[in-house]
């Protein structure tokens, strides 16, 4: 679940390994190349914390970081569901 706190979005993750993690941080990272919208982020071995501001707006959550969060979502309901 995506929390609002500090001007920013941010979620944490589980996966089974390093190797799951690496993979959701890849298929994320070209997500939001297409977006054009990066977030913060951060990896320890099956752990990833996503964090989404826009700088553009003086660093506070706006409709871009809610777009993202959701289709990272839709990542995670792909992966559970296909």
């Amino acid at each position: 679940m995506w929390t609002e706190a500090d001007n920013q979005l941010t979620r944490d993750f589980t996966f089974a390994d390093f190797s799951e993690a690496f993979a959701f941080m890849t298929r994320v990272a070209l997500l939001a190349e297409t977006m054009n919208h990066h977030p913060w982020w951060s990896n320890v071995y099956n752990q990833v914390t996503i964090r989404l501001s826009t700088h553009d707006a003086g660093n506070t959550v706006t409709d871009k970081d809610h777009k993202l969060a959701a289709a990272i979502d839709a990542l995670l309901h792909e992966r559970v569901s296909g």
